[in-house]
């Protein structure tokens, strides 16, 4: 389970420039900052989410009953393994690990349907067990930055199922499911890598009101705070939709000039639609850009991936290029 725990943060130490951690590069907008910084002067009462979960369904066409506003979109995964006894959950890797762990934790073991890069790392939906009772697969994926068409997700719902749909990296609302009720069907989403407040913990769940009410009876009472309850408000404002495309498009231009450099160099990697590229340089790379002064993420710790992957957090071109001379010094040498 400590492989399984390993994420980007423990990458990006002092003094390396940072390819680890998927937070947007730009602080967060003044208008975010602002709606933050007032909140804290409303500390002393005990935090309320209802006005932040209102907001979030009408962001999302909604009813409120649709919405659980979590600490971050981790603790829903917490929430989900706890929520029955599963007789045969599936967890479709190579993806984050955290659901994985957090059904460990609960005392029952999943069942991976592993992508490969022979597919692309696309999902094929028969490819997932019938008697699955739960379902969890990222959209888009993380690490690999496919992005599963919404009809084929939405296939994998059945009576006394549950398919969990990770869209933590879905800024640009491409192949969502998020906006529309589906039976069996439950979305994870969180604030915190677009509008760069990982520190805050702000994420959220939406799905069928009987469902959301039970993950609320499992949550810890005061789990979202005010100032992340803030955000979540300021988060569905018409300045924050208008940033937010900025935002997207912004990060679009950042990857594809990354993915021309890595094509450049003669890098395999995975064709992305998130904020991160899924490269494939070879064993050893990792450690020798990382005394190189670069932290990337080291994939060996995904189910499904080996010691030959790295994540590539997108930044901008200025930044990127040094890690891209670096790399195609390192694949000439080998």
């Amino acid at each position: 389970m400590s492989d399984l725990r390993h994420h980007g943060d423990r990458e990006a130490t002092a003094g390396l420039v940072d390819f680890a951690v998927n937070v947007h590069p730009a602080p967060m907008p003044p208008w975010l900052h602002t709606a933050i910084a007032a909140s804290m002067t409303d500390l002393a009462r005990y935090p309320d989410a209802a006005p932040a979960e209102a907001a979030l369904a009408d962001c999302h066409r909604r009813d409120p009953a649709d919405v659980l506003a979590t600490s971050g979109a981790a603790e829903a995964f917490t929430l989900v393994a706890r929520l029955r006894r599963w007789r045969r959950p599936v967890v479709v890797h190579p993806q984050f690990t955290e659901p994985d762990v957090a059904l460990q934790a609960a005392g029952t073991t999943p069942v991976h349907v592993s992508l490969n890069i022979d597919c692309l790392f696309t999902l094929d939906p028969t490819h997932v067990p019938d008697d699955a009772d739960l379902v969890v697969v990222g959209n888009p994926t993380n690490p690999t930055g496919v992005r599963h068409p919404a009809a084929a997700l939405r296939s994998l719902t059945r009576p006394g199922r549950l398919v969990v749909v990770d869209e933590a990296f879905n800024d640009d609302g491409a192949e969502t499911l998020a906006d529309a009720p589906v039976p069996g069907l439950l979305v994870v989403r969180s604030l915190t890598k677009l509008w760069a407040i990982a520190g805050l913990r702000a994420g959220y769940v939406l799905g069928e009101p009987d469902t959301v009410a039970a993950l609320r009876e499992l949550q810890p009472p005061w789990s979202v705070s005010t100032p992340a309850a803030a955000a979540m408000v300021a988060c569905t404002s018409d300045a924050a939709r208008i940033e937010a495309q900025v935002r997207d498009a912004r990060v679009a231009a950042w990857r594809d000039h990354l993915q021309h450099g890595l094509t450049e160099a003669g890098i395999p990697h995975v064709p992305s639609t998130a904020p991160f590229v899924l490269a494939r340089p070879g064993a050893g790379v990792h450690a020798a850009l990382r005394a190189r002064g670069f932290a990337l993420r080291r994939c060996d710790t995904f189910p499904g991936l080996d010691d030959s992957w790295v994540r590539i957090a997108v930044r901008p071109p200025e930044v990127s290029a040094p890690l891209l001379d670096a790399m195609e010094a390192l694949a000439d040498v080998t």
